[in-house]
């Protein structure tokens, strides 16, 4: 006999009713919302003007000291992750300010993190005691359980971007840290030693005294006045791809892969005038305004972009870049934590 809508209905009830005190749950109420046609991020596309951050970032300067905070910065929550602390489901970011003179204490800890310089010259970052002299837009990275410490022997200001993967460390409950005890490691090497061992498509030989940096990721500083160069050559002699412009990733240069083993970045340039394509990807990203102007068309948004402004684009949802002048951006996102779990997707429109 076949039951009526009704008395399953009953049924069912009766069953969840005592399911329930035993932490039980039937799949079949919700698996169209666990396991999804396509990605839908929680996520919505922002954008935040660097001149407003930076104004609450110079008033937080006045109210506590870079050690009394360990790092002073104001996180980009996106409002439609309330309570996060996170850009993307998987990502965070935030502006860090280091005030002349100042020292952000030594600590160390699982998530990886990439600092894009914002603004100043003359500071540093140091990674297991080896100095970073941070110029603007530098990328400079800080992988999982290395000691890092930044400083600011300059008279100016310096403002930078932080990228990290703590949501996904988060995820795994996988969160380990620690302080050094010292606010600065003792000097291991001299500033840049890793650039001249690491830098020029050379190391020095496996199992050598001079090969000091771990084996898998021995190059945390990317310039800008090396990759600009590099981008601009490409701008004058590539075909540009209609989707992406003139794009250039960063790479491991052990292995050709993505800088972190959570983080990949990129550099981009369109010429002015040129319009990209639409496109979607499933890996959120992060895009900071290097040079000049335009609009990003995000979903059904239009985002005005101008230098320095910060600009969250989530998974899945379609892109277009309009270049009023010569745009330049640089990029993050977690598509090397998607790629190395077979997840990662995209689609040009």
């Amino acid at each position: 006999m076949v039951e009526r809508p009704n008395d399953q209905r009953a049924q069912l009830d009766a069953l969840y009713a005592d399911m329930t005190p035993r932490h039980l749950l039937p799949l079949w109420e919700s698996l169209h919302a666990l396991v999804l046609p396509e990605p839908k991020s929680p996520a919505v596309p922002w954008q935040w003007r660097y001149d407003d951050v930076r104004a609450y970032l110079m008033r937080a300067g006045d109210a506590i000291s870079a050690e009394q905070a360990e790092r002073r910065v104001l996180i980009m929550e996106n409002p439609g992750l309330p309570g996060w602390s996170a850009i993307t489901p998987s990502l965070y970011a935030g502006l860090q300010l280091v005030l002349p003179g100042e020292v952000a204490p030594c600590h160390r800890h699982s998530q990886s993190a990439l600092r894009f310089v914002m603004e100043g010259l003359g500071a540093f970052t140091a990674v297991d005691g080896e100095k970073a002299m941070m110029e603007p837009f530098d990328l400079v990275l800080t992988p999982g359980g290395q000691w890092h410490d930044h400083g600011n022997p300059s008279p100016a200001p310096m403002i930078w971007l932080d990228g990290l993967d703590i949501p996904i460390v988060r995820l795994f409950d996988a969160s380990f840290a620690e302080r050094l005890g010292t606010a600065a490691h003792p000097e291991t090497v001299p500033a840049g030693d890793t650039l001249v061992r690491y830098g020029h498509n050379l190391r020095p030989m496996r199992g050598s005294t001079a090969d000091r940096r771990p084996g898998a990721r021995p190059m945390f500083h990317y310039r800008h006045a090396t990759w600009r160069p590099a981008l601009d050559a490409m701008a004058t002699t590539a075909e540009i791809d209609p989707h992406l412009g003139h794009a250039l990733e960063f790479l491991n240069p052990t292995d050709g892969g993505p800088v972190l083993p959570t983080l990949s970045a990129h550099v981009r340039l369109l010429p002015a005038g040129f319009q990209t394509r639409p496109r979607r990807s499933t890996d959120g990203s992060v895009f900071v305004v290097v040079a000049g102007t335009g609009e990003a068309l995000v979903g059904e948004e239009t985002i005005t972009l101008e230098e320095r402004d910060v600009v969250v684009v989530p998974s899945w949802m379609t892109l277009t870049l309009r270049a009023r002048s010569e745009l330049v951006l640089f990029a993050y996102s977690d598509k090397a934590s998607q790629l190395a779990l077979n997840f990662y997707g995209e689609q040009n429109l």
